[in-house]
Protein backbone atom coordinates (compact mmCIF):
# COMPACT_ATOMS: atom_id res chain seq x y z
CA UNK A 1 0.00 0.00 0.00
CA UNK A 2 1.62 3.38 -1.44
CA UNK A 3 -0.65 6.07 -0.42
CA UNK A 4 -3.00 5.17 2.47
CA UNK A 5 -5.47 3.57 -0.46
CA UNK A 6 -8.36 2.75 2.58
CA UNK A 7 -12.17 3.55 2.25
CA UNK A 8 -13.30 3.96 5.54
CA UNK A 9 -16.64 2.02 6.56
CA UNK A 10 -18.11 3.10 9.77
CA UNK A 11 -22.17 3.39 11.85
CA UNK A 12 -20.93 5.30 14.36
CA UNK A 13 -20.00 2.37 17.03
CA UNK A 14 -17.06 1.45 14.89
CA UNK A 15 -14.85 1.82 11.73
CA UNK A 16 -13.47 -0.80 9.50
CA UNK A 17 -10.67 0.48 6.43
CA UNK A 18 -10.96 -1.85 3.31
CA UNK A 19 -8.26 -1.48 0.82
CA UNK A 20 -8.61 -0.23 -2.81
CA UNK A 21 -8.13 -4.27 -3.90
CA UNK A 22 -10.79 -5.10 -1.75
CA UNK A 23 -9.19 -6.50 1.49
CA UNK A 24 -10.44 -5.45 5.47
CA UNK A 25 -7.06 -4.77 6.63
CA UNK A 26 -8.32 -2.65 10.26
CA UNK A 27 -11.15 -3.13 11.99
CA UNK A 28 -11.89 -3.12 16.05
CA UNK A 29 -15.24 -4.75 17.34
CA UNK A 30 -17.46 -4.05 19.25
CA UNK A 31 -16.56 -0.28 19.14
CA UNK A 32 -13.88 1.85 17.88
CA UNK A 33 -11.20 1.70 20.74
CA UNK A 34 -11.69 -2.10 20.83
CA UNK A 35 -8.90 -4.45 20.06
CA UNK A 36 -8.64 -5.26 16.19
CA UNK A 37 -10.24 -8.11 14.66
CA UNK A 38 -7.80 -7.03 11.72
CA UNK A 39 -5.02 -5.20 11.52
CA UNK A 40 -2.81 -5.98 8.72
CA UNK A 41 -2.36 -2.32 8.13
CA UNK A 42 -0.21 -2.84 11.38
CA UNK A 43 1.86 -6.20 10.66
CA UNK A 44 1.09 -7.84 7.30
CA UNK A 45 1.66 -11.08 8.54
CA UNK A 46 0.81 -11.20 12.08
CA UNK A 47 -2.40 -8.15 11.53
CA UNK A 48 -5.08 -10.85 10.03
CA UNK A 49 -7.20 -9.43 7.10
CA UNK A 50 -10.31 -10.67 5.18
CA UNK A 51 -9.79 -10.52 1.48
CA UNK A 52 -11.42 -10.51 -1.70
CA UNK A 53 -8.94 -12.67 -4.42
CA UNK A 54 -9.46 -12.56 -8.04
CA UNK A 55 -6.91 -13.16 -11.24
CA UNK A 56 -5.18 -10.51 -12.76
CA UNK A 57 -7.45 -10.62 -15.97
CA UNK A 58 -10.05 -8.21 -13.47
CA UNK A 59 -9.68 -4.80 -13.41
CA UNK A 60 -10.53 -3.31 -9.64
CA UNK A 61 -12.26 -0.26 -9.15
CA UNK A 62 -13.31 1.70 -6.30
CA UNK A 63 -15.63 4.35 -4.76
CA UNK A 64 -18.61 5.34 -2.75
CA UNK A 65 -21.93 5.56 -3.10
CA UNK A 66 -22.71 9.10 -3.39
CA UNK A 67 -23.24 10.91 -0.44
CA UNK A 68 -23.19 7.73 1.52
CA UNK A 69 -20.82 5.51 3.32
CA UNK A 70 -21.40 2.59 1.79
CA UNK A 71 -18.13 1.56 -0.38
CA UNK A 72 -17.86 -0.38 -3.89
CA UNK A 73 -15.24 -2.41 -5.18
CA UNK A 74 -15.79 -3.12 -8.34
CA UNK A 75 -14.36 -6.25 -9.92
CA UNK A 76 -14.53 -6.74 -13.47
CA UNK A 77 -12.69 -9.18 -16.32
CA UNK A 78 -15.18 -7.97 -19.65
CA UNK A 79 -17.66 -10.60 -19.68
CA UNK A 80 -17.87 -11.17 -15.80
CA UNK A 81 -18.22 -8.53 -13.36
CA UNK A 82 -19.21 -7.93 -9.64
CA UNK A 83 -19.50 -6.01 -6.87
CA UNK A 84 -19.06 -6.04 -3.11
CA UNK A 85 -20.64 -3.83 -1.36
CA UNK A 86 -19.01 -2.80 2.32
CA UNK A 87 -20.95 -1.26 4.83
CA UNK A 88 -21.92 -1.53 8.39
CA UNK A 89 -25.17 -1.44 9.31
CA UNK A 90 -26.74 1.79 10.74
CA UNK A 91 -30.51 2.71 10.16
CA UNK A 92 -33.64 4.78 12.39
CA UNK A 93 -35.39 2.21 13.99
CA UNK A 94 -39.26 2.40 15.24
CA UNK A 95 -38.72 3.57 19.05
CA UNK A 96 -36.32 6.46 17.44
CA UNK A 97 -32.85 4.66 18.39
CA UNK A 98 -30.61 3.69 15.93
CA UNK A 99 -29.56 -0.09 14.55
CA UNK A 100 -26.17 -0.20 14.76
CA UNK A 101 -24.69 -3.10 15.71
CA UNK A 102 -21.19 -3.82 16.36
CA UNK A 103 -20.92 -6.07 12.57
CA UNK A 104 -19.13 -5.62 9.19
CA UNK A 105 -21.40 -6.84 5.65
CA UNK A 106 -19.84 -7.38 2.46
CA UNK A 107 -22.71 -7.60 0.12
CA UNK A 108 -21.20 -9.47 -2.85
CA UNK A 109 -23.86 -8.21 -6.19
CA UNK A 110 -23.55 -9.99 -8.91
CA UNK A 111 -23.47 -8.01 -12.28
CA UNK A 112 -22.60 -9.77 -15.13
CA UNK A 113 -21.42 -13.19 -16.36
CA UNK A 114 -20.06 -16.06 -14.05
CA UNK A 115 -17.09 -14.04 -12.36
CA UNK A 116 -14.73 -16.10 -10.15
CA UNK A 117 -13.30 -14.88 -6.91
CA UNK A 118 -11.87 -16.38 -3.87
CA UNK A 119 -11.47 -15.19 -0.08
CA UNK A 120 -8.87 -15.21 2.42
CA UNK A 121 -10.42 -14.86 5.88
CA UNK A 122 -7.85 -14.61 8.82
CA UNK A 123 -8.89 -12.76 11.73
CA UNK A 124 -6.35 -11.75 14.65
CA UNK A 125 -8.19 -11.01 17.92
CA UNK A 126 -6.53 -9.24 20.21
CA UNK A 127 -4.23 -7.25 17.74
CA UNK A 128 -2.75 -11.03 17.22
CA UNK A 129 -1.98 -11.53 20.66
CA UNK A 130 -2.19 -15.20 21.38
CA UNK A 131 -3.64 -18.02 19.00
CA UNK A 132 -6.83 -17.02 17.30
CA UNK A 133 -8.20 -20.42 16.49
CA UNK A 134 -10.95 -20.72 13.58
CA UNK A 135 -13.63 -23.56 13.18
CA UNK A 136 -16.59 -24.49 11.00
CA UNK A 137 -19.73 -24.74 12.42
CA UNK A 138 -23.37 -25.56 11.13
CA UNK A 139 -24.64 -21.86 10.98
CA UNK A 140 -21.17 -20.11 10.77
CA UNK A 141 -17.53 -19.80 10.91
CA UNK A 142 -16.51 -19.18 14.33
CA UNK A 143 -13.14 -17.30 15.65
CA UNK A 144 -12.10 -17.98 19.46
CA UNK A 145 -8.96 -16.45 21.25
CA UNK A 146 -7.72 -18.47 24.24
CA UNK A 147 -4.34 -16.25 24.71
CA UNK A 148 -4.63 -13.39 27.39
CA UNK A 149 -7.99 -12.43 26.95
CA UNK A 150 -10.75 -14.59 25.50
CA UNK A 151 -12.72 -12.76 22.27
CA UNK A 152 -15.13 -14.24 19.73
CA UNK A 153 -16.34 -13.53 16.67
CA UNK A 154 -18.80 -14.83 13.80
CA UNK A 155 -18.51 -15.02 9.75
CA UNK A 156 -22.59 -16.12 8.32
CA UNK A 157 -21.84 -16.80 4.14
CA UNK A 158 -24.35 -17.77 1.89
CA UNK A 159 -21.38 -19.60 -0.16
CA UNK A 160 -19.32 -22.74 0.69
CA UNK A 161 -18.08 -22.26 4.23
CA UNK A 162 -15.39 -24.97 3.43
CA UNK A 163 -14.41 -23.23 -0.34
CA UNK A 164 -14.07 -20.01 2.32
CA UNK A 165 -11.84 -21.27 4.60
CA UNK A 166 -9.79 -23.48 1.94
CA UNK A 167 -9.34 -20.61 0.15
CA UNK A 168 -10.65 -22.27 -2.78
CA UNK A 169 -12.56 -20.29 -5.80
CA UNK A 170 -16.08 -19.54 -5.80
CA UNK A 171 -18.20 -19.26 -9.08
CA UNK A 172 -20.92 -16.00 -8.10
CA UNK A 173 -24.07 -16.78 -10.48
CA UNK A 174 -26.32 -14.71 -7.96
CA UNK A 175 -25.86 -12.24 -5.03
CA UNK A 176 -24.42 -13.47 -1.87
CA UNK A 177 -23.45 -12.41 1.27
CA UNK A 178 -20.58 -12.53 4.34
CA UNK A 179 -21.73 -11.09 7.85
CA UNK A 180 -18.69 -10.73 10.08
CA UNK A 181 -20.33 -9.92 13.65
CA UNK A 182 -18.74 -9.57 16.57
CA UNK A 183 -22.18 -11.04 18.78
CA UNK A 184 -23.35 -14.86 17.36
CA UNK A 185 -26.83 -13.79 15.19
CA UNK A 186 -30.37 -15.36 16.87
CA UNK A 187 -31.57 -15.64 13.23
CA UNK A 188 -30.11 -17.20 10.52
CA UNK A 189 -28.48 -14.09 8.22
CA UNK A 190 -30.05 -14.36 4.57
CA UNK A 191 -28.86 -12.71 1.16
CA UNK A 192 -32.49 -11.10 1.28
CA UNK A 193 -32.00 -9.73 4.52
CA UNK A 194 -28.78 -8.25 3.74
CA UNK A 195 -30.01 -6.80 0.77
CA UNK A 196 -32.63 -5.18 3.20
CA UNK A 197 -30.00 -3.98 5.40
CA UNK A 198 -27.96 -2.34 2.65
CA UNK A 199 -31.08 -0.58 1.55
CA UNK A 200 -32.13 0.59 4.85
CA UNK A 201 -28.28 2.11 5.40
CA UNK A 202 -28.25 3.70 2.68
CA UNK A 203 -31.22 5.54 2.98
CA UNK A 204 -30.34 6.60 6.50
CA UNK A 205 -27.17 7.89 5.17
CA UNK A 206 -28.99 9.93 1.98
CA UNK A 207 -31.13 11.69 4.59
CA UNK A 208 -28.56 12.51 6.63
CA UNK A 209 -26.13 13.85 3.51
CA UNK A 210 -29.18 15.35 2.35
CA UNK A 211 -29.21 18.22 5.71
CA UNK A 212 -26.04 19.24 4.24
CA UNK A 213 -26.75 22.74 2.09
CA UNK A 214 -25.28 22.20 -1.45
CA UNK A 215 -22.33 24.08 -2.42
CA UNK A 216 -21.78 25.94 -5.70
CA UNK A 217 -18.19 24.17 -5.55
CA UNK A 218 -16.53 21.45 -4.25
CA UNK A 219 -19.80 20.41 -3.52
CA UNK A 220 -18.38 16.83 -3.65
CA UNK A 221 -15.56 17.29 -1.86
CA UNK A 222 -17.59 18.77 1.07
CA UNK A 223 -20.38 16.04 1.16
CA UNK A 224 -17.66 13.50 1.86
CA UNK A 225 -15.57 14.92 4.26
CA UNK A 226 -19.16 15.73 6.16
CA UNK A 227 -20.16 12.14 5.91
CA UNK A 228 -15.98 11.20 7.28
CA UNK A 229 -16.53 13.51 10.02
CA UNK A 230 -19.64 11.44 11.12
CA UNK A 231 -17.94 8.54 10.74
CA UNK A 232 -15.93 9.20 13.39
CA UNK A 233 -18.71 10.38 15.93
CA UNK A 234 -19.61 7.97 18.87
CA UNK A 235 -23.14 7.75 19.18
CA UNK A 236 -23.59 6.26 22.58
CA UNK A 237 -21.27 9.29 24.15
CA UNK A 238 -21.34 12.12 22.00
CA UNK A 239 -17.39 11.62 21.31
CA UNK A 240 -15.72 12.30 18.70
CA UNK A 241 -12.59 10.58 17.38
CA UNK A 242 -9.36 12.27 16.12
CA UNK A 243 -9.02 9.39 13.85
CA UNK A 244 -10.05 5.62 13.27
CA UNK A 245 -6.73 3.99 13.31
CA UNK A 246 -3.61 4.12 15.71
CA UNK A 247 0.23 4.43 15.00
CA UNK A 248 0.34 5.02 11.54
CA UNK A 249 3.40 6.97 11.07
CA UNK A 250 3.99 10.56 10.95
CA UNK A 251 7.43 9.63 9.02
CA UNK A 252 7.99 6.14 7.65
CA UNK A 253 10.57 4.03 9.86
CA UNK A 254 10.58 6.80 13.05
CA UNK A 255 8.55 6.40 16.33
CA UNK A 256 5.79 9.37 15.90
CA UNK A 257 3.57 6.85 16.11
CA UNK A 258 0.31 7.09 18.05
CA UNK A 259 -3.30 5.98 19.19
CA UNK A 260 -6.05 8.66 17.93
CA UNK A 261 -8.88 6.74 18.62
CA UNK A 262 -10.08 8.96 21.24
CA UNK A 263 -11.45 12.66 21.76
CA UNK A 264 -9.69 15.25 22.26
CA UNK A 265 -11.34 18.41 23.09
CA UNK A 266 -9.76 20.40 20.48
CA UNK A 267 -10.38 18.08 17.89
CA UNK A 268 -13.82 17.67 18.51
CA UNK A 269 -14.67 21.38 19.44
CA UNK A 270 -13.85 22.01 15.92
CA UNK A 271 -15.57 19.28 14.14
CA UNK A 272 -18.57 20.01 15.65
CA UNK A 273 -18.54 23.64 15.16
CA UNK A 274 -18.08 22.96 11.27
CA UNK A 275 -20.40 20.41 11.11
CA UNK A 276 -23.28 22.01 12.99
CA UNK A 277 -22.57 24.48 10.60
CA UNK A 278 -23.60 22.60 7.97
CA UNK A 279 -26.58 21.91 9.86
CA UNK A 280 -26.02 18.95 11.82
CA UNK A 281 -27.78 19.85 14.99
CA UNK A 282 -27.18 16.25 16.47
CA UNK A 283 -23.76 15.95 16.65
CA UNK A 284 -23.48 18.94 18.69
CA UNK A 285 -25.91 18.53 21.16
CA UNK A 286 -24.57 14.78 21.44
CA UNK A 287 -21.18 16.16 22.17
CA UNK A 288 -22.25 19.32 24.51
CA UNK A 289 -23.93 16.45 26.45
CA UNK A 290 -20.50 14.67 26.26
CA UNK A 291 -18.71 17.57 28.05
CA UNK A 292 -21.86 17.81 30.55
CA UNK A 293 -21.43 15.03 31.65
CA UNK A 294 -17.29 14.96 31.80
CA UNK A 295 -17.17 18.13 34.36
CA UNK A 296 -19.13 17.24 37.74
CA UNK A 297 -17.38 19.43 39.62
CA UNK A 298 -17.05 23.10 39.45
CA UNK A 299 -13.60 22.95 39.94
CA UNK A 300 -12.38 20.25 37.94
CA UNK A 301 -9.78 20.88 35.40
CA UNK A 302 -10.91 19.70 31.66
CA UNK A 303 -8.42 16.90 31.05
CA UNK A 304 -7.37 17.52 26.85
CA UNK A 305 -8.71 13.99 25.42
CA UNK A 306 -11.05 11.52 27.09
CA UNK A 307 -11.94 8.34 25.91
CA UNK A 308 -14.87 7.14 23.92
CA UNK A 309 -17.09 6.44 26.69
CA UNK A 310 -15.60 9.47 29.11
CA UNK A 311 -12.77 7.20 30.44
CA UNK A 312 -10.04 9.52 32.23
CA UNK A 313 -7.03 7.20 32.11
CA UNK A 314 -5.44 6.13 28.96
CA UNK A 315 -2.72 4.39 30.01
CA UNK A 316 -0.42 3.90 26.97
CA UNK A 317 1.06 0.26 26.59
CA UNK A 318 2.96 -0.66 23.43
CA UNK A 319 2.07 -3.75 21.30
CA UNK A 320 5.61 -4.24 20.55
CA UNK A 321 4.86 -8.29 18.89
CA UNK A 322 3.62 -5.82 16.19
CA UNK A 323 6.10 -4.66 13.26
CA UNK A 324 4.11 -1.45 12.45
CA UNK A 325 3.19 0.63 9.53
CA UNK A 326 5.78 -0.61 7.36
CA UNK A 327 8.50 -1.25 9.81
CA UNK A 328 7.41 1.83 11.89
CA UNK A 329 7.74 0.79 15.44
CA UNK A 330 6.38 1.08 18.66
CA UNK A 331 2.56 0.27 17.58
CA UNK A 332 1.21 1.79 20.98
CA UNK A 333 -2.60 1.76 21.83
CA UNK A 334 -3.45 4.09 24.76
CA UNK A 335 -2.31 8.18 24.88
CA UNK A 336 0.05 9.30 26.98
CA UNK A 337 -0.62 12.47 26.20
CA UNK A 338 -4.10 12.57 28.73
CA UNK A 339 -1.94 13.67 31.35
CA UNK A 340 -0.80 17.02 29.80
CA UNK A 341 -1.44 20.41 30.54
CA UNK A 342 -3.00 22.54 27.34
CA UNK A 343 -4.58 25.50 28.57
CA UNK A 344 -6.24 26.44 24.46
CA UNK A 345 -8.64 23.70 25.23
CA UNK A 346 -11.08 26.01 27.06
CA UNK A 347 -11.11 28.59 24.33
CA UNK A 348 -11.97 26.49 21.88
CA UNK A 349 -14.50 24.73 23.95
CA UNK A 350 -15.60 28.12 24.64
CA UNK A 351 -16.30 28.55 21.27
CA UNK A 352 -18.00 26.22 19.91
CA UNK A 353 -20.57 26.46 23.35
CA UNK A 354 -20.85 29.86 22.13
CA UNK A 355 -21.42 29.05 18.38
CA UNK A 356 -24.39 26.78 19.83
CA UNK A 357 -26.32 29.13 22.11
CA UNK A 358 -25.88 31.41 18.65
CA UNK A 359 -27.17 28.32 16.64
CA UNK A 360 -29.41 27.01 18.09
CA UNK A 361 -30.79 29.32 20.88
CA UNK A 362 -34.33 28.43 20.82
CA UNK A 363 -33.83 25.35 21.24
CA UNK A 364 -30.59 24.58 22.78
CA UNK A 365 -31.03 21.64 25.87
CA UNK A 366 -28.68 22.30 29.36
CA UNK A 367 -28.67 25.97 29.04
CA UNK A 368 -28.16 26.28 32.73
CA UNK A 369 -25.59 23.70 32.91
CA UNK A 370 -23.87 25.60 30.07
CA UNK A 371 -23.38 28.75 32.07
CA UNK A 372 -22.01 26.82 34.74
CA UNK A 373 -19.32 25.15 32.61
CA UNK A 374 -19.13 28.62 31.39
CA UNK A 375 -18.27 30.33 34.56
CA UNK A 376 -15.81 27.42 35.63
CA UNK A 377 -13.78 27.63 32.76
CA UNK A 378 -13.05 31.66 33.15
CA UNK A 379 -12.33 30.63 36.95
CA UNK A 380 -9.81 27.86 35.51
CA UNK A 381 -8.61 30.56 33.04
CA UNK A 382 -8.32 33.31 35.14
CA UNK A 383 -6.36 31.28 37.53
CA UNK A 384 -4.08 29.28 35.03
CA UNK A 385 -3.42 31.89 32.11
CA UNK A 386 0.00 33.04 33.22
CA UNK A 387 1.13 29.79 32.95
CA UNK A 388 3.31 27.73 30.38
CA UNK A 389 1.97 24.55 28.90
CA UNK A 390 2.45 21.76 26.66
CA UNK A 391 0.98 23.62 23.67
CA UNK A 392 -1.19 22.62 20.81
CA UNK A 393 1.79 20.32 19.43
CA UNK A 394 2.27 18.19 22.83
CA UNK A 395 5.54 18.81 23.09
CA UNK A 396 6.31 16.21 25.80
CA UNK A 397 9.15 17.71 27.47
CA UNK A 398 9.31 21.85 28.41
CA UNK A 399 6.56 23.73 29.03
CA UNK A 400 6.47 27.05 27.37
CA UNK A 401 4.01 30.20 26.82
CA UNK A 402 2.75 28.87 23.58
CA UNK A 403 1.17 31.62 21.92
CA UNK A 404 -1.58 29.71 20.63
CA UNK A 405 -2.57 28.82 24.12
CA UNK A 406 -2.61 32.42 25.39
CA UNK A 407 -4.52 33.63 22.30
CA UNK A 408 -7.34 30.58 22.99
CA UNK A 409 -7.48 31.64 26.50
CA UNK A 410 -8.43 35.08 25.43
CA UNK A 411 -10.66 33.59 23.45
CA UNK A 412 -12.20 31.67 26.23
CA UNK A 413 -12.91 34.90 28.13
CA UNK A 414 -14.14 37.18 25.03
CA UNK A 415 -16.79 34.20 24.18
CA UNK A 416 -17.64 33.82 27.84
CA UNK A 417 -18.70 37.65 27.68
CA UNK A 418 -20.58 37.07 24.40
CA UNK A 419 -22.49 34.01 26.49
CA UNK A 420 -22.93 36.23 29.68
CA UNK A 421 -24.47 38.85 27.28
CA UNK A 422 -26.83 36.37 25.52
CA UNK A 423 -28.08 35.29 29.44
CA UNK A 424 -27.78 38.82 30.36
CA UNK A 425 -25.41 38.85 33.03
CA UNK A 426 -24.21 42.24 32.99
CA UNK A 427 -22.31 41.61 36.49
CA UNK A 428 -19.83 39.31 34.99
CA UNK A 429 -19.65 41.35 31.44
CA UNK A 430 -17.87 43.97 33.34
CA UNK A 431 -15.53 41.82 35.79
CA UNK A 432 -14.39 39.69 32.60
CA UNK A 433 -13.63 42.49 30.23
CA UNK A 434 -11.06 43.74 32.03
CA UNK A 435 -9.31 40.08 32.24
CA UNK A 436 -9.85 39.67 28.42
CA UNK A 437 -8.02 43.18 27.55
CA UNK A 438 -5.10 42.15 30.63
CA UNK A 439 -4.95 38.78 28.06
CA UNK A 440 -4.69 40.58 24.98
CA UNK A 441 -2.39 43.40 26.10
CA UNK A 442 0.04 40.23 27.37
CA UNK A 443 -0.07 38.49 23.30
CA UNK A 444 0.73 41.78 21.53
CA UNK A 445 3.74 42.72 23.88
CA UNK A 446 5.19 39.27 24.30
CA UNK A 447 4.28 37.08 21.52
CA UNK A 448 5.32 39.58 18.24
CA UNK A 449 8.72 39.13 17.40
CA UNK A 450 9.77 42.86 16.09
CA UNK A 451 12.87 41.23 14.12
CA UNK A 452 11.12 38.63 13.02
CA UNK A 453 8.18 40.64 12.41
CA UNK A 454 5.46 38.26 13.02
CA UNK A 455 3.88 36.74 16.08
CA UNK A 456 5.85 33.63 16.50
CA UNK A 457 5.72 30.09 18.08
CA UNK A 458 5.82 30.97 21.41
CA UNK A 459 6.87 33.87 23.95
CA UNK A 460 10.63 35.38 23.02
CA UNK A 461 11.21 32.75 20.77
CA UNK A 462 12.22 33.54 16.66
CA UNK A 463 10.52 30.02 15.75
CA UNK A 464 7.12 30.44 13.26
CA UNK A 465 4.27 27.87 13.88
CA UNK A 466 1.47 27.12 11.84
CA UNK A 467 -1.31 27.85 14.44
CA UNK A 468 -0.32 31.38 14.87
CA UNK A 469 -2.63 31.61 11.76
CA UNK A 470 -5.15 30.86 13.44
CA UNK A 471 -5.31 34.17 15.18
CA UNK A 472 -7.46 35.42 12.65
CA UNK A 473 -10.28 33.07 12.77
CA UNK A 474 -10.99 33.70 16.08
CA UNK A 475 -11.04 37.11 16.23
CA UNK A 476 -7.91 37.92 18.10
CA UNK A 477 -6.85 39.84 15.18
CA UNK A 478 -8.84 41.24 11.32
CA UNK A 479 -6.90 39.78 8.60
CA UNK A 480 -5.84 42.84 7.21
CA UNK A 481 -4.31 44.00 10.41
CA UNK A 482 -0.73 44.57 9.02
CA UNK A 483 0.64 42.35 11.79
CA UNK A 484 -1.48 39.46 10.59
CA UNK A 485 -0.58 39.95 7.15
CA UNK A 486 3.32 39.80 8.00
CA UNK A 487 3.07 37.13 10.17
CA UNK A 488 1.32 35.05 7.03
CA UNK A 489 4.41 35.76 4.97
CA UNK A 490 6.67 34.96 7.58
CA UNK A 491 4.72 31.66 8.45
CA UNK A 492 5.34 31.25 4.51
CA UNK A 493 9.28 31.77 4.02
CA UNK A 494 9.87 29.63 7.43
CA UNK A 495 7.17 26.72 7.27
CA UNK A 496 6.11 26.37 3.09
CA UNK A 497 7.78 23.68 1.00
CA UNK A 498 6.37 23.57 -2.25
CA UNK A 499 3.01 24.32 -1.18
CA UNK A 500 2.80 22.39 2.05
CA UNK A 501 3.15 23.50 5.49
CA UNK A 502 5.16 22.20 8.43
CA UNK A 503 3.65 22.92 12.11
CA UNK A 504 6.66 23.99 13.22
CA UNK A 505 10.25 23.80 12.05
CA UNK A 506 12.40 23.80 15.43
CA UNK A 507 13.09 20.22 16.84
CA UNK A 508 10.87 18.55 19.52
CA UNK A 509 10.98 15.97 22.08
CA UNK A 510 11.69 13.27 18.41
CA UNK A 511 14.30 15.59 16.59
CA UNK A 512 13.36 17.95 13.56
CA UNK A 513 9.22 17.25 11.80
CA UNK A 514 9.95 15.87 8.42
CA UNK A 515 6.74 15.60 7.15
CA UNK A 516 3.92 17.91 6.47
CA UNK A 517 0.44 18.39 8.67
CA UNK A 518 -2.25 18.38 6.67
CA UNK A 519 -4.10 20.53 8.74
CA UNK A 520 -1.61 23.71 8.54
CA UNK A 521 -1.41 23.47 4.79
CA UNK A 522 -5.46 24.11 4.82
CA UNK A 523 -4.85 27.03 7.72
CA UNK A 524 -2.13 28.79 5.28
CA UNK A 525 -4.61 28.35 2.27
CA UNK A 526 -7.61 30.25 4.39
CA UNK A 527 -4.93 32.79 5.68
CA UNK A 528 -3.77 33.72 2.31
CA UNK A 529 -7.59 33.69 1.04
CA UNK A 530 -8.72 35.79 4.07
CA UNK A 531 -5.43 38.48 3.39
CA UNK A 532 -6.73 38.59 -0.23
CA UNK A 533 -4.48 36.39 -1.81
CA UNK A 534 -7.54 34.32 -3.46
CA UNK A 535 -6.04 33.54 -6.43
CA UNK A 536 -3.09 31.73 -5.16
CA UNK A 537 -5.08 30.67 -2.28
CA UNK A 538 -7.87 28.80 -4.67
CA UNK A 539 -4.35 27.22 -6.53
CA UNK A 540 -2.63 25.74 -3.99
CA UNK A 541 -6.29 24.37 -2.49
CA UNK A 542 -6.59 22.49 -5.72
CA UNK A 543 -3.31 21.26 -5.19
CA UNK A 544 -3.67 20.10 -2.03
CA UNK A 545 -7.18 18.48 -2.84
CA UNK A 546 -5.37 16.19 -5.37
CA UNK A 547 -3.06 14.88 -3.10
CA UNK A 548 -5.96 13.09 -1.43
CA UNK A 549 -6.36 9.35 -1.99
CA UNK A 550 -8.43 8.39 -4.44
CA UNK A 551 -11.56 8.38 -2.98
CA UNK A 552 -10.84 11.95 -1.67
CA UNK A 553 -9.62 10.92 2.04
CA UNK A 554 -7.09 12.42 4.01
CA UNK A 555 -4.64 11.40 6.93
CA UNK A 556 -2.79 13.82 9.17
CA UNK A 557 0.05 14.06 6.94
CA UNK A 558 1.60 14.14 3.89
CA UNK A 559 5.56 13.58 2.95
CA UNK A 560 7.03 16.54 0.96
CA UNK A 561 8.43 14.66 -1.40
CA UNK A 562 6.46 11.66 -2.49
CA UNK A 563 3.12 13.57 -1.76
CA UNK A 564 2.03 10.41 0.03
CA UNK A 565 -0.48 10.34 2.97
CA UNK A 566 1.06 9.58 6.13
CA UNK A 567 -0.03 9.37 9.86
CA UNK A 568 -3.53 8.44 11.29
CA UNK A 569 -6.80 8.07 9.15
CA UNK A 570 -9.00 9.18 8.02
CA UNK A 571 -8.32 12.25 10.25
CA UNK A 572 -10.95 14.45 11.66
CA UNK A 573 -8.86 17.45 11.60
CA UNK A 574 -7.77 17.36 8.12
CA UNK A 575 -11.33 17.00 6.82
CA UNK A 576 -12.85 20.00 9.34
CA UNK A 577 -10.61 22.20 7.55
CA UNK A 578 -11.20 21.30 4.04
CA UNK A 579 -14.47 22.21 4.85
CA UNK A 580 -13.87 25.16 5.97
CA UNK A 581 -11.80 26.17 3.07
CA UNK A 582 -14.12 24.97 0.41
CA UNK A 583 -16.72 26.62 2.30
CA UNK A 584 -15.14 30.46 1.81
CA UNK A 585 -14.40 29.87 -1.95
CA UNK A 586 -17.95 28.65 -2.15
CA UNK A 587 -18.95 32.11 -0.07
CA UNK A 588 -17.21 34.07 -2.03
CA UNK A 589 -18.05 32.95 -5.86
CA UNK A 590 -21.37 33.01 -4.13
CA UNK A 591 -21.30 37.15 -3.15
CA UNK A 592 -19.40 37.49 -6.63
CA UNK A 593 -22.47 36.12 -8.38
CA UNK A 594 -24.66 38.42 -6.46
CA UNK A 595 -23.11 41.70 -7.70
CA UNK A 596 -22.61 40.48 -11.04
CA UNK A 597 -26.41 39.86 -11.17
CA UNK A 598 -27.12 43.53 -9.35
CA UNK A 599 -24.56 45.63 -12.05
CA UNK A 600 -26.30 43.62 -14.51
Amino acid sequence: MDNLDYGIIGNCRSAALVSKNGSLDWCCLPEFDSSSVFAKILDKNKGGSFSINTGPEYEVSQRYKKDTALLITRYADGDNIFEVRDFMPRYHKENGTYHAPPEIIRYIRHIKGRPVFSVSYDPKLEYGLGLTETFIKKSFIASVNKGEKYDTVFLYTSFNKNAVMEGRPLELKKDGFFLLSYNEKLFKPTTKRMYLELERTKVYWLNWSNQTPLYREYNDQIQRSAVTLKLLSYDRSGAILAAATTSLPETIGETRNWDYRFCWIRDASMVVKVVSELGHKNVARRYLRFIVDLIPDKDEKLQIMYGINKEKRLTEITLDHLDGYEGSRPVRVGNAAYKQRQNDIYGILMDVIYAQLVRFKNDLEHGEELWTLTKGIVWIVQKHWKEPDKGIWEFRTEDRHFTFSKVLCWVAIDRAIKIARIFRKQRKIERWTALEQEIKRDIHENAWNEEVQAFTQSYGSFHMDASVLLMESYGFIHARDPKFVSTVKAVETHLSHEGLLYRYRNEDDFGLPSSSFTICTFWFINSLFKIGEEDRARELFDQLLSYSNHLGLFSEDIDFKSKRLLGNFPQAYSHLALIECAINFSRKDSVERVLETMQS
